[in-house]
């Protein structure tokens, strides 16, 4: 079984980053925390025009992109 990290807007400061999704995970551990990980970085570094936030869907892990 593996678990996918994708994101549901591909912004600006996304495209730049060249972090490529979706992306598959042997584990659940390993995707919630690669989303966790991504998603600070990207509140952290992009342009603060929009929010990240992780959220579950089964096997599906999705960074969830919103306008701030």
């Amino acid at each position: 079984m593996s678990f996918e990290l994708d994101i549901t807007k591909k912004c600006g400061c996304f495209k730049k980053s060249g972090v490529e999704f979706p992306k598959s995970f042997e584990t659940k551990k390993e995707v919630l925390k690669e989303a966790k990980e991504l998603t600070e970085e990207f509140n952290e570094t992009f342009c603060h025009k929009h929010e990240f936030s992780v959220e579950e869907d089964g096997d599906k892990v999705i960074i969830k992109v919103v306008e701030a």
